[in-house]
């Protein structure tokens, strides 16, 4: 009995509640401004890497321009010149020509 009245008294007894809210708020706050937006981007650059296709012009995350000429599963074939072919990486590809990017660079798009 002494131990309920001691805790009471304390104010230990609905201080754990209390003390969860503002780690509770925290933590959804921290969803709503970190983690959603990152969530939503993430599905529009693998739509967008879904839908290349061939003849599409391009840039890649590392500034080359290209048009499609052949898509694998995990490359695309790049006509970059006359004549001139490169296979890159889809994740490299960072969006299409005259547009914003889709897909965030190392900061040179």
């Amino acid at each position: 009995m002494h131990d309920i009245i001691a805790m009471a008294a304390s104010g230990q007894g609905s201080g754990g509640f209390l003390g969860f809210v503002p780690f509770a708020l925290i933590l959804g706050i921290f969803y709503f401004l970190i983690l959603l937006p990152m969530k939503n981007r993430q599905k529009k650059v693998q739509a967008f890497q879904e839908g290349l296709k061939t003849g599409d012009k391009i840039i890649t995350t590392g500034g080359i321009y290209g048009r499609i000429i052949k898509v694998n599963d995990k490359s695309v074939q790049l006509e970059i010149a006359d004549k001139v072919r490169i296979e890159v990486a889809r994740a490299a590809i960072g969006g299409y020509q005259g547009q914003e990017p889709v897909v965030a660079g190392n900061g040179n798009l």
